[in-house]
């Protein structure tokens, strides 16, 4: 579960560079938007981040059970939809740069 976040948190940080700047001029604060635009050059590091933290939460969410593991069914199942909204949220997130043009 902490990974789905940490892999979510990495795709907000590196769509910031594009998301942050529509959303900041939106409500009007346009310098503040252009400061996140330096962000541009860590996205190709931060979007590796995301994969990698998003495949240690595959991992974890599907890892084979043993006999001794005291995790319940349900939460198991919990942390696995868990896994599966990060991968949604986090595709929405790093693909914004290429949908932008067709919103506004």
């Amino acid at each position: 579960m902490k990974t789905a976040l940490a892999s979510v948190l990495a795709a907000g940080v590196a769509s910031a560079c594009c998301i942050g700047p529509v959303a900041v001029v939106l409500l009007g604060a346009g310098t503040f938007a252009a400061a996140l635009s330096a962000l541009e050059p860590y996205r190709p590091f931060l979007l590796s981040a995301t994969a990698l933290l998003l495949g240690v939460a595959f991992y974890v969410a599907y890892r084979p059970t043993l006999d001794r593991d005291t995790c319940s069914p349900a939460s198991r199942t919990r942390n696995r939809v868990a896994v599966w909204f990060a991968v949604a949220l986090t595709t929405a997130l790093a693909t914004f740069p290429y949908y932008v043009l067709y919103l506004f």
